[in-house]
């Protein structure tokens, strides 16, 4: 018996070690959104779950204008789930939700705003230092500084102006800022993305942002957070600025660091860091992903640049 103990110990060890890790639940957020929700949410859904490690499920809002009764029946329970993803840009929720949601990412949830997310909810405060920076919705030097990196490094800009802008849809260059952060260790240090709105001039809050790459703009000539981390509270926020249609999505780039920024925030590490596909987007090529059965968005015939 004391020669069978320590064999049978070691046995459940390597059982345990070789079971499947338990997937992360994942809540996708939409229903209203001044971009295709409708179509870009299934690209979310498919980028998640492809990945094998979330179990994912969508809760939509009421339309817009719909009455408060339909609202009132909107009560998402966010404690169900490791990581809530935003794909909303619309009316402001409930009073119930917006303090469930603050009490769920303050005590350790995690958060995902995905490209126009960051433009709800200009007057909600809380919501502003969850996300840190956002453009848009009324948003000025009074909802904070603009952020961006110049030369290395990171600028606080507190001059007047309006928080929110972009180009022409194009491709361009991310660049890591902070190539030891789990979301984008072994990373390569410039990336091609497809085309894409590159978010520049985004005001807010800015209190315990990391960002974690940047892109050029064409409009400010600086480069501008493509890729955030936030610490609210015990909760954490990857904040990605890409993905303004499903062909914006449809990026191995995109996919990527999706996957491994809400497993961030859903748990605080990043399993898939050694797993780089070999056929990662490099500095001079993309690598735009098929979704089959998907009803692509019409794609406008990308613009140069602005000078």
């Amino acid at each position: 018996m004391r020669l069978l103990l320590p064999l049978l110990t070691c046995l459940l060890s390597l059982t345990l070690a070789n079971s499947p890790q338990p997937k992360l639940k994942a809540l996708i957020l939409d229903g209203q959104n001044n971009h295709k929700w409708d179509i870009t949410t299934p690209v979310l859904r498919h980028a998640l779950e492809s990945s094998g490690a979330f179990t994912v499920a969508v809760s939509s809002t009421p339309p817009k204008g719909a009455p408060k009764d339909a609202w009132a029946a909107w009560k998402p329970d966010f404690t169900a789930y490791d990581v809530v993803v935003s794909n909303y840009n619309g009316e402001t929720w409930p009073d119930t939700v917006r303090t469930a949601f603050e009490a769920y990412v303050k005590n350790g949830g995690g958060f995902v705003p995905v490209h126009a997310a960051n433009n709800a909810f200009g007057d909600w405060p809380e919501y502003n230092r969850i996300i840190g920076v956002g453009g848009w919705g009324g948003r000025d030097e009074k909802s904070g500084p603009w952020l961006y990196v110049k030369d290395g490094k990171l600028f606080r800009d507190t001059t007047p102006g309006k928080g929110g802008a972009h180009g022409p849809q194009h491709e361009f260059v991310v660049e890591v800022q902070t190539q030891d952060h789990p979301i984008t260790k072994g990373l390569p240090h410039r990336w091609l993305h497809t085309q894409d709105e590159l978010y520049s001039r985004l005001r807010g809050p800015a209190e315990d942002v990391t960002i974690l790459a940047a892109a050029t703009s064409d409009l400010t000539a600086v480069k501008e957070p493509s890729l955030m981390v936030i610490n609210y509270g015990k909760g954490r926020v990857f904040h990605t600025t890409l993905g303004h249609a499903d062909y914006s999505m449809l990026c191995l780039g995109f996919y990527e660091t999706l996957q491994r920024g809400t497993e961030w925030a859903a748990t605080g590490a990043c399993t898939r860091t050694a797993d780089l596909p070999e056929d990662f987007p490099t500095e001079a090529t993309v690598h735009p992903i098929t979704l089959e059965g998907h009803p692509k968005q019409d794609r406008p015939k990308p613009k140069p640049a602005a000078k």
